[in-house]
């Protein structure tokens, strides 16, 4: 079955451990932009560079860079019968962006995931990621200023999605097969069903 989802919530909710999840078991592609940019830094791209500044800094890469690459992706065609969004849209632009890109090709989303996790408990998370992986952007005050610029930024596309009736609030924290399965419950009820 076809399904277009957004995975939203603060940096450590667990976007990506459950976007990678939620790809396999509805057969859809997940499409993180904070892969993209790091496949981008590693391979030492133009936009790469641009972005490492943005990264490093602990500030989102502007709309303009992250909209052409975002419609690039979403043009391929393992996404033409869905996909799943993490770490996009995080602004207004970004959502006005996406709504543009789905009307033209006669589709809209399906449904609005966001993983509620506590500022405190994703800070915990996030450096112990740093320690295991080695991520520089999980360092504590770069963490910090993320939390804080997706409070600013982000959290408004909460109330836009909300108002159009697509919003599931799903608790990010326990485990991660828990956490999988309130998701499943929630995109159920939404009849949005699990193929694996």
């Amino acid at each position: 079955m076809s399904a277009r989802l957004l995975l939203i919530g603060p940096p450590g909710a667990g976007k990506g451990t459950q976007a990678q999840r939620l790809s396999e078991a509805l057969g859809v592609p997940a499409i993180s932009t904070g892969d993209i940019f790091r496949e981008h830094l590693r391979n030492e791209t133009e936009l790469g560079l641009k972005a490492k500044a943005y990264m490093d800094a602990g500030d989102n890469v502007p709309d303009s860079l992250t909209n052409d690459l975002v419609r690039d992706r979403l043009s391929q065609p393992d996404a033409a019968e869905g996909f799943l969004l993490d770490g996009y849209p995080r602004t207004t632009d970004q959502v006005r962006a996406l709504d543009e890109f789905l009307a033209q090709h006669d589709t809209s989303m399906d449904a609005v995931v966001e993983l509620v996790a506590e500022p405190d408990i994703v800070v915990e998370r996030l450096k112990k990621r740093a320690l295991d992986q080695g991520r520089a952007d999980d360092d504590e005050a770069v963490v910090r200023h993320r939390l804080e610029v997706y409070a600013r930024q982000t959290a408004p596309l909460i109330d836009v999605y909300d108002q159009r009736g697509l919003l599931a609030k799903v608790d990010g924290i326990g485990e991660i097969a828990e956490v999988t399965a309130r998701i499943e419950h929630e995109l159920a009820a939404r009849g949005i069903l699990f193929t694996a």
